[in-house]
């Protein structure tokens, strides 16, 4: 510290503390409410019913505090979160799935980040101004926690009234012995509201217990992270610094007091960024010959015709190669946006020579795409449809639209930001579109067909309960089929039809009693809907 300079007190008391939040009447209702709904919903109960009904509360008193002319029912990405909300919480109500409840979870996030910042268009930085509000409401919200400053004074005031009701008080006791000694009907009817105070204290301190106590904790921190949003401004500023097209750069401009370059500085750049087209040009006319070769291998083995010879290692010609080309087709997409990220998209020599190569080769790249395709699709025809083929298709969705924006870059001199955004946004598309699928069902009966003689049953006995009226419904292909199911150590065993058998008269057991054991809150409509199946 420097010595000349004045210190003062506020020099040795640290950060300053976070300041107190000042809540609205409707903040100050909502919140508490919030918290005991949530303890009410979520305690010892999974994620179905009340899921939707908790959602619809933080929306419903979100949006009641908004103003009626708000700039958030201008912004699209606010009304398309909103939407994603809605649809993927009754999704969770319906089936209950994981990829469901991620998308709630994710939209609501999201969603409340829009609500922070309208001005947002990056789907991840609304999620990120969402956590960043959260990360400083938890500990203001610890503040309104504390006593208040004039304890003392409120203490005295009262000890004071406390006093005035003490003699009221004592004649009602009196009156209320006399009453019981010379009224026996008033004596039973006393009686019988200290036995129902007794009840209802004895069940609520039934319920209590510290875990409990930091559930409700818990309900009441989420609670107020998404009704109470502190304005975070960092990622809008850092958005608005971004443009969805590349401009020129030069690095020196025409200004007061800055030197302009002489011819030969001029001169060396611009030599510079021929270098660099060179390097661009040789590069793309490279790899498009190496890639048009492995193209035409998998074209002329893959796309006709394709048969696996006796003792051919599908797992390994579908799982290794697939994540080959994936790697491979990432890799291709950065060789792209790595050339065409500055002034190269400005230098008008070669630039259509050089967007001629960049198409060819993002189009075989797309190829490339529709080969790991059709490996996956000759695994799914010969074992069967599972959660990461699944997976595989909905990456591959995603590529074929990066590949598009890619285009997009190459030719319309799009930014980085924009390709990020747009592709940031295709991505929150796809979840919401898992979230809607009934995959369990869809897979169970594709793998149930006629064709598939090996049957990976344990797989399907697995899956969630919503599958098994289907199991019952076909319980014939267990003398029909080979099964198998995999270990905990990865290898695969056969499985008796008996056993299987067995395993799913034990599930259908084991449904039918937790169904019946189940509260409201935890109910979805696709459980009902088997329970009533397997019922009649």
């Amino acid at each position: 510290m420097n010595p000349s300079l004045p210190v003062s007190a506020a020099d040795f008391t640290g950060p300053a503390p976070a300041p107190r939040l000042t809540l609205s009447t409707l903040q100050k209702v909502a919140l508490p409410v919030g918290a005991i709904v949530f303890d009410l919903l979520f305690w010892h109960e999974r994620a179905g019913l009340n899921m939707l009904l908790y959602t619809l509360l933080v929306v419903g008193a979100t949006v009641a505090g908004l103003p009626r002319h708000a700039p958030q029912w201008r912004s699209g990405g606010f009304r398309l979160a909103l939407a994603g909300t809605l649809l993927s919480a009754a999704m969770v109500a319906w089936y209950g799935s994981g990829a469901a409840l991620l998308a709630c979870v994710a939209s609501l996030a999201v969603w409340l980040g829009f609500v922070n910042q309208p001005h947002l268009r990056l789907v991840a930085y609304a999620l990120a101004t969402a956590l960043a509000s959260a990360w400083q409401v938890v500990p203001r919200l610890l503040t309104l926690l504390r006593l208040p400053g004039d304890l003392g004074s409120r203490f005295g005031r009262s000890w004071y009234y406390g006093r005035l009701l003490g003699v009221p008080l004592l004649a009602l006791g009196v009156f209320h012995v006399l009453f019981l000694i010379a009224n026996p009907r008033y004596e039973a009817a006393a009686s019988q509201v200290l036995d129902w105070a007794g009840e209802w204290l004895a069940a609520l301190f039934a319920n209590f217990s510290v875990p409990h106590l930091l559930f409700f904790g818990l309900g009441l921190l989420l609670t107020g992270a998404a009704l109470v949003l502190v304005p975070v401004h960092y990622f809008a500023d850092t958005e608005s610094r971004f443009g969805e097209f590349i401009r020129r750069q030069r690095n020196r401009v025409a200004s007061f007091g800055v030197r302009q370059p002489d011819f030969r500085e001029q001169r060396f750049r611009a030599l510079d960024l021929r270098k660099e087209y060179l390097v661009a040009l040789s590069l793309l006319v490279l790899v498009n010959v190496l890639l048009l070769a492995v193209n035409a291998i998998d074209i002329n083995w893959l796309w006709f015709g394709f048969e696996p010879a006796p003792g051919f290692d599908l797992t390994q010609f579908v799982h290794e190669g697939t994540y080959v080309l994936i790697l491979s087709i990432l890799v291709a997409m950065g060789i792209v946006l790595w050339f065409f990220r500055r002034n190269l998209n400005f230098y008008k020599p070669g630039l259509p020579v050089l967007r001629s190569l960049a198409t060819v080769w993002v189009l075989q790249n797309a190829v490339l795409a529709v080969s790991v395709g059709l490996r996956n699709y000759y695994y799914i025809l010969h074992t069967g449809l599972a959660y990461k083929r699944i997976g595989v298709y909905g990456f591959l969705l995603l590529t074929f639209f990066g590949l598009a924006t890619v285009l997009f870059k190459i030719w319309q001199r799009r930014s980085a930001y924009s390709l990020v955004r747009l592709n940031a946004l295709a991505a929150y598309l796809l979840l919401l579109g898992f979230a809607v699928g009934n995959w369990e069902i869809w897979i169970a009966r594709y793998n149930l067909r006629p064709q598939l003689h090996t049957l990976d049953y344990g797989f399907l006995l697995d899956m969630p309960d919503r599958v098994l009226p289907e199991l019952a419904a076909h319980e014939d292909v267990l003398t029909h089929r080979h099964l198998v199911h995999e270990a905990y150590d990865g290898t695969w065993t056969s499985l008796s039809p008996e056993e299987a058998q067995r395993r799913l008269r034990q599930r259908l057991q084991e449904f039918r009693a937790l169904q019946e054991a189940r509260h409201w809150p935890s109910y979805t409509a696709a459980d009902w809907q088997a329970y009533q199946a397997i019922s009649h």
